[in-house]
């Protein structure tokens, strides 16, 4: 009996192809580190020829700056659900972001941390970052700028919690803290930069 032939295969969306390379890139960081991905390795894993790869990417740092920027999309999402469920109270609100940010870090584990340092000094990562950053501060002054005891947060208090949620995020996934510390002490910290205001 004569072998059936293969059906021809569909070309797949681009959408849903970018979807589908960025999810193996993220098992191939998980499994095998930063360093052993490359648009070659991500087009084998995924079943798809190399030029796909470098079509969806155009280089290795292309890649790791969208990783970032998934991750980053994941995170604004976890973001809106918890701020919307939160009171509308200044402390509520305060744990929801801190909680947020914290999750959110450790739930890509040292997979971030590795791509932040595989893109450091990177051009695409500095673009993504910086409108990460500020997209976090322009929400949280949304969030919290209402209960702002006199009345008006300057940006550097904004900025200061970036910095604190970053910083404190890391020694947590580092295993310096504990996750409930953290957290706690950034809620303290966002509730003392808004009830200072200027």
């Amino acid at each position: 009996m004569p072998a059936r032939p293969e059906p021809p295969r569909r070309r797949m969306p681009r959408e849903q192809r970018t979807r589908q390379l960025l999810d193996v890139a993220w098992a191939l960081v998980g499994e095998e580190g930063t360093d052993a991905l490359s648009l070659g390795r991500l087009a084998e894993a995924a079943g798809v020829t190399k030029p796909v790869a470098y079509d969806h990417f155009v280089t290795r740092n292309g890649l790791l700056a969208a990783l970032y920027q998934d991750y980053d999309q994941r995170q604004t999402a976890v973001f809106e659900e918890r701020i919307g469920n939160a009171k509308a109270q200044l402390k509520d609100r305060a744990h929801a972001i801190a909680g947020g940010y914290i999750d959110c870090v450790l739930s890509q584990g040292s997979e971030i941390q590795g791509i932040l340092a595989a893109l450091a000094g990177s051009p695409e990562l500095l673009a993504v970052k910086r409108r990460y950053q500020q997209a976090f501060v322009a929400k949280c002054a949304g969030w919290l700028g209402d209960f702002a005891t006199a009345g008006n947060v300057p940006e550097a208090g904004y900025w200061a919690m970036l910095g604190a949620a970053e910083s404190l995020s890391e020694a947590v996934a580092a295993g310096l803290v504990e996750q409930a510390v953290a957290e706690a002490e950034l809620e303290r910290v966002i509730v003392s930069i808004i009830k200072r205001g200027r």
